[in-house]
């Protein structure tokens, strides 16, 4: 399959096998059950998440170059808490082969989804399928920049990396509802989208809004 989209990975290209596997997952930290207040949507750079993973078999998927190229892909849909989040809810429901493929262009990774259902999911939705249309009705609502040109950009900041965010997006978005993760080294890892508990866009808390506008930034472009 070929889809080229401006949300499917910044009008890249995804070409996904017909059969996949989802592995089990198991918590790896406490249940965690506090009211939800809201919504962290992490979108991932997949250039610099590849870099150095490219022969990573876990990864084949989204790093290998057999399936595509990636710029923004989706990390997970996060429910935020008032000092914590909730987190490992209960469930006995897996993420069946099918529901993967579905979003597979926009999370290229089984294993991630059956993670960020069990963690984050299962604390906001009674199934997977429900978790996941929710993740893409967000994700499939979003324009995304071209930052493989900004990338070129003299003195790149944090900041015009969230105005590149929020200006293809129009007035509901204002770049402090966008967070912005960079490594140790001042390159983009994720953007961080803020939203309220009825999904509409809201000033990120500090904790998630990350680096500040000043902030020297990089993007790697894969080449």
């Amino acid at each position: 399959m070929l889809v080229p989209s401006q949300t499917l990975a910044q009008a890249y290209q995804c070409r996904m096998p017909q059969v996949v596997s989802v592995p089990q997952v198991r918590a790896d930290s406490p249940t965690r059950t506090v009211p939800v207040s809201g919504y962290t949507l992490a979108l991932s750079w997949a250039p610099e998440f590849c870099k150095t993973r490219e022969m990573d078999a876990r990864q084949r998927l989204q790093c290998s170059g057999r399936n595509g190229r990636f710029g923004l892909v989706v990390h997970g849909l996060w429910p935020d808490g008032r000092g914590a989040w909730p987190q490992w809810c209960r469930t006995a429901l897996p993420v069946s082969p099918a529901e993967a493929r579905r979003n597979l262009c926009m999370m290229p990774s089984p294993g991630l989804m059956a993670r960020q259902w069990a963690k984050h999911g299962s604390c906001m939705a009674p199934r997977p399928e429900a978790y996941f249309k929710a993740t893409r009705v967000l994700w499939q609502s979003l324009k995304l920049p071209d930052y493989d040109r900004l990338s070129r950009q003299e003195g790149l900041t944090a900041g015009d990396i969230r105005r590149a965010f929020s200006d293809a997006n129009g007035r509901h978005w204002q770049p402090e509802m966008v967070g912005v993760k960079l490594n140790a080294r001042g390159w983009l890892e994720e953007l961080r989208l803020c939203y309220s508990k009825d999904f509409m866009p809201v000033r990120c808390t500090p904790g998630r809004l990350g680096a500040k506008d000043s902030a020297p930034a990089n993007i790697w472009r894969g080449l």
